[in-house]
């Protein structure tokens, strides 16, 4: 009953519905008790309301979203308290005194306050976003951004702004109990003043000493400061802030690449929550403002995802647009007819430009290019046996996708089916479940399955925990728990991720990398990841939701694999290990391997995870795994050659498409200044033939 009114009023936990139910029901309690009158029963409701209602925002409830949808918004809370606090006054035959009157013109005053202090709140935001925001751009040397407000004077306003009342609604309750008008007037002109005071210090901050420069002149510094580094190759990348993984996985690529790097993104929401790197990057929102920025210096750009706004950038002619996606799979997406805008489509393999070919959606083989998955650097390869260890199987199912196909995703119909199995198996087995992170963003159902998997897998562990055949080495556990609080410590120190809530102009103004702290943050990273591992039980089951660790360290960290058709299986297979994919469509073993290349080396599974036993007879033994050629040969195809390197291959595909840029660049040249040099040719005949006659 509990887990279904969570579900339903979307909140997060039992205290959350608790405070939400004692927000609601606080209410007609006031009512109630300035009704009777009773101040001591109006004082513990109030007290009940301000904490619930403050609790609440402080989680980013859904729930504060949804009243004020429902014209039961902050403000209007506040006000009701208030009158009914007036009420309360009423019916202690107080209606006649001074108090009352104050009572009323206070709260009308203090509403008052909100519309300056919510002005200008809102203009300090407004002048304090930029036109562009940027990390590991140097503006400070070209514009002068001030510094921001303190964060406090910002940081929820309106909430702070309207909690003052709780000085006037103390003192007139004191005044009600003792039945002396003073404390009532004290209170009320506390709040007052504080509220006035409020407004007042927000004012210098609108100065023109204290305000970011204009639009203009940061798009101007943008502008010359790209004419200074003169980026070649640009990673274009437009999506929600949950897509951000879409951008993060290029980060280490862009990196590596011989040409000079530029990320380009269009939502501030992916700039707060994109990873650390030492690209350069700007942020630019504005589809005008990019159109009219000068990025005829860039030769290539990357598109992660095929999106509308990639149209801004598509326009400019100057460059060479390719289309490398955001992973490499057999679904639908991966053959997009969108995908006809860029000049080319780079694949990992082989079978991307099959694909394509099959789909018949337009795209010319030669407008392909083979350039392997660089990002695939970090996955080891292996497949022996684990001999006594037990072996670890990760299940890593995609999300339910924007429609309601049965296979999209094994999660609606064997997820619950292959968890159950594989924490059941004997000899047995550890369960590593790591969901797509849009797994129940679109589906209600996906969400409650991904729920019951997660309790299944929890109940599990907390079985084996207590089961005498499996035992813990806590002394171990205890030394790699005080390694990953040392690391975690050193990695906060370094400061290298930026706040989502930081003020965007100081961000930009200071947000340079330090090299040394990024190197010395990915060898942390790496020493975390270890150090991860170890700190719970090699037999223990797990649920892993969060960014670490990554999806690659889970590779790295299994022995076999259970997944979906989605990129997560292709880049699996460049472990080599054993893998298994759910024909949740419920196809047929045949049809599902002709219709999906990425398991032809692959243990199908039906919806009942059916078939599941085979995958766990080739990971203990390898005489039993019958697709391990297989699996070699899809490797090379899906992926590309192993020598040259995916970078040097990458490397390569950038240079040959810049040169054509640049080809075509020096040929509109040409053109330009042949015809206007037959322009001139022209005008002078026309004169002479004016001066002859």
């Amino acid at each position: 009953m509990i887990t279904t009114a969570i579900r339903v009023a979307r909140v997060g936990s039992v205290v959350e519905l608790a405070a939400a139910a004692l927000m609601i029901l606080g209410f007609p309690c006031l009512m109630l008790a300035a009704l009777i009158p009773s101040a001591p029963a109006f004082a513990v409701a109030a007290a009940v309301t301000y904490l619930a209602d403050h609790y609440l925002h402080r989680k980013n409830s859904y729930l504060i979203s949804r009243l004020s949808k429902v014209r039961a918004g902050l403000s209007i809370r506040f006000l009701i308290r208030q009158l009914l606090l007036v009420l309360l006054l009423a019916r202690e035959g107080l209606s006649e005194e001074l108090v009352f009157y104050a009572a009323i013109a206070c709260f009308i005053t203090f509403y008052g306050l909100q519309a300056p202090h919510g002005a200008l709140v809102t203009l300090i935001r407004s002048r304090r976003q930029m036109p562009v925001a940027t990390r590991n751009v140097d503006l400070a040397s070209r514009i002068s951004i001030p510094d921001a407000p303190p964060r406090f004077l910002l940081n929820r306003s309106a909430e702070k702004m309207l909690h003052l009342d709780v000085a006037a609604l103390t003192g007139l309750l004191v005044c009600v109990f003792i039945d002396s008008a003073v404390a009532g007037l004290v209170g009320m002109a506390v709040t007052l003043v504080l509220g006035g005071l409020y407004v007042l210090v927000l004012v210098p901050y609108l100065t023109p000493k204290r305000v970011p420069p204009k639009p203009d002149d940061v798009l101007d510094a943008v502008s010359a400061w790209l004419r200074e580094y003169g980026p070649q190759t640009a990673l274009y990348f437009s999506g929600s802030k949950e897509s951000v993984y879409q951008v993060n996985m290029w980060l280490e690529t862009m990196e590596q690449i011989d040409s000079r790097p530029l990320i380009i993104l269009r939502e501030r929401a992916v700039l707060e929550r994109m990873a650390p790197t030492t690209v350069p990057v700007i942020c630019v929102p504005g589809g005008v403002h990019l159109m009219n920025m000068d990025l005829s210096m860039v030769r290539v750009a990357l598109y992660a995802a095929n999106v509308g706004k990639n149209i801004h950038l598509l326009r400019v002619p100057t460059m060479k647009h390719v289309f490398i996606g955001h992973g490499d799979s057999d679904k639908l997406a991966s053959v997009n007819p969108f995908s006809k805008a860029y000049d080319e489509v780079w694949t990992a393999g082989r079978a991307g430009r099959d694909r394509y070919a099959i789909a018949d959606v337009g795209i010319r083989d030669e407008d392909i290019v083979e350039v392997g998955r660089p990002q695939l650097a970090p996955i080891e390869t292996g497949s022996a046996a684990p001999g006594d260890r037990i072996p670890t199987i990760l299940y890593a199912p995609t999300w339910e996708g924007w429609d309601d196909n049965p296979g999209n995703t094994s999660i609606l119909l064997a997820g619950e089916n292959i968890v159950k199995k594989l924490v059941a198996a004997e000899p047995p087995v550890r369960v590593l479940y790591k969901p797509h992170p849009f797994t129940g963003t679109r589906s209600p159902k996906a969400d409650a399955a991904h729920r019951r998997i997660v309790a299944l897998i929890e109940r599990a562990a907390a079985r084996r925990a207590a089961d005498s055949r499996f035992q813990a080495d806590p002394t171990a556990q205890a030394a790699a728990q005080a390694d990953l609080a040392r690391i975690e410590a050193r990695l906060d120190a370094l400061s290298l991720t930026f706040d989502a809530k930081a003020d965007e102009a100081v961000t930009s103004r200071d947000s340079i990398v330090d090299v040394r702290k990024y190197e010395e943050a990915a060898r942390l990273r790496a020493e975390w990841n270890d150090a991860y591992w170890r700190a719970f039980p090699a037999f223990e089951h797990r649920v892993i939701t969060g960014a670490e660790p990554r999806l690659y360290d889970c590779f790295n960290a299994s022995d076999a694999m259970v997944s979906d058709i989605s990129s997560v299986v292709s880049d699996f297979i460049a472990s080599g290990k054993p893998y298994a994919v759910t024909d949740s469509a419920e196809l047929g073993a045949e049809e599902f391997r002709r219709q999906n290349t990425a398991v032809r080396a692959a243990v199908i599974l039906t919806n009942a995870a059916e078939g599941l036993d085979r995958l766990l007879a080739a990971v203990r033994d390898p005489a039993a795994d019958t697709l391990a050629e297989d699996r070699r040969a899809l490797k090379q195809y899906l992926l590309g050659p192993d020598e040259p390197t995916s970078l040097q291959q990458f490397d390569t595909a950038i240079a040959d498409l810049a040169l054509k840029a640049e080809a075509r660049n020096v040929g509109q040249e040409s053109r330009a200044a042949a015809a206007a040099e037959g322009a001139a040719e022209g005008d002078t005949a026309l004169a002479d033939g004016v001066t002859a006659g």
